[in-house]
């Protein structure tokens, strides 16, 4: 059994509000397990932890979806950060 590289999470700074606290990815998902969409919280905790490609298609559907996406600062960090 291959073991998944789940260790990362997207994170979203407001370019426009410096020292605003980032929010982070939380992925929504069906009951079958198919990607629906991403929603951000502020609660790093509760964010979810994904492999890169999973998080790349966090951001790439953001990005698609979400026309305020723009106004942020997107990337994948790793969960220790």
């Amino acid at each position: 059994m291959e073991n998944k590289d789940q260790r990362y999470l997207v994170q979203q700074n407001k370019i426009t509000e410096e020292g605003k606290p980032p929010v982070f990815a939380k992925v929504m998902r069906s009951k079958e397990g198919k990607f629906e969409g991403v929603s951000f919280i502020k609660n790093k905790e509760k964010a979810t932890v994904m492999t890169v490609a999973e998080a790349q298609e966090a951001i790439d559907w953001a990005l698609s979806k979400k026309p305020n996406s723009r106004e942020y600062a997107t990337k994948i960090i790793c969960l220790g950060q």
